[in-house]
């Protein structure tokens, strides 16, 4: 009997050392789940953003007041660091980094990101937006949301849509008033298949080129002209290049995004991670405002400093000349979703 006594104590002396064991194991990790959620939390992040213009254009002021709205936010636990002039890396760097997670939260054009989302591509296609305000509105529906989709699958987050602006044509050979006056000019263009068939059609002779190839171009006389928002000409000083004429053709609205790696995100708490986006979301809206009243500014400053800039402009031949790349577009059904939606 005293055996059988012995053998039962034995075995429940047995069974409370399991429980307390799994007793304290569920703590632990309750306790880990708890610490990586809790906001209170004394642990800290630094994310790093970057862009590839000076530090006075609207990408950076745009991202300086969300790097401060979110540290205010977090109570300090997220501090973000922003990185102008390429410093960090140009844009096709910036948005490869987001992928692996070597770069945190990027602005920049749609050009780099078409490497793996190609349908942002037709956002590049001349005079597709009627208006700003069409654009954007565009760009903040389904359309826009399915884009940024799309950017998900490959670790990059939509946050908001920005813009550089439009682009308008400058060079220093004469004034543009119609599509004949650029037969013959040597013009710099991004490496972007839809402008250089765009100019062609237009009679000029594009030159594809990194940007800070282009500057000494122009100032060399390699190339003639070049396209860019009044803002780019006037943070480069483009008049000290050799340009003497802007004509205002807005021929693309000039689409920016705000990202963030995935992996950025994910190293986050969910709290945090979500303040974070939510300040994303709101930079866009920011940086486009500082857009339009720097654009003004700008068109200001070249006219001071000697530009002629050719204002009445009838867009109408300029449209319909390169009205022959639409049918070339790769995604049709989103080009004419996007005209579709502003009718």
């Amino acid at each position: 009997m005293k055996k059988q006594k012995f053998g039962f104590l034995l075995i429940m002396a047995m069974l409370l050392l399991v429980i307390s064991a799994c007793s304290g194991s569920k703590e632990k990790s309750d306790k880990d789940t708890s610490s990586k959620n809790d906001s209170k939390s004394d642990e800290t992040f630094t994310l790093q953003a970057g862009h590839s213009l000076p530090e006075d254009h609207p990408y950076h002021l745009g991202f300086l007041e969300m790097a401060e709205n979110v540290e205010k936010r977090t109570d300090g636990r997220v501090k973000i660091e922003v990185f102008a002039n390429s410093e960090i890396g140009a844009e096709r760097e910036l948005t490869e980094g987001m992928t692996l997670g070597t770069v945190d939260l990027v602005v920049s054009s749609t050009a780099p990101v078409t490497n793996f989302v190609p349908e942002l591509s037709v956002l590049d296609v001349p005079f597709i937006f009627k208006d700003r305000d069409s654009a954007v509105k565009v760009l903040e529906s389904d359309i826009g949301e399915e884009l940024f989709d799309k950017m998900n699958e490959h670790g990059i987050i939509g946050l908001s849509w920005a813009e550089n602006g439009y682009r308008h044509i400058t060079n220093g050979k004469h004034p543009i008033n119609k599509p004949e006056d650029l037969k013959g000019l040597k013009i710099r263009t991004q490496e972007n298949e839809i402008h250089i068939a765009a100019f062609k059609e237009l009679g000029a002779l594009p030159t594809p080129m990194a940007w800070t190839e282009a500057l000494t171009g122009l100032q060399q006389g390699v190339v003639d002209a070049q396209e860019n928002p009044a803002i780019v000409a006037d943070q480069f000083k483009l008049y000290e290049s050799k340009q003497k004429y802007m004509t205002l053709t807005g021929h693309v609205y000039s689409v920016a995004m705000y990202m963030m790696s995935q992996k950025a995100y994910d190293k986050l708490p969910e709290d945090l991670a979500k303040i974070v986006v939510e300040e994303g979301q709101k930079a866009g809206s920011k940086e486009r405002d500082l857009i339009i009243e720097m654009e003004k500014e700008s068109i200001q400053v070249l006219k001071d400093n000697g530009v002629e800039i050719i204002e009445d402009v009838d867009l109408v031949p300029f449209q319909e000349a390169v009205k022959p790349i639409y049918s070339k577009v790769e995604f049709q059904d989103l080009l004419n979703d996007i005209i579709a939606a502003q009718e």
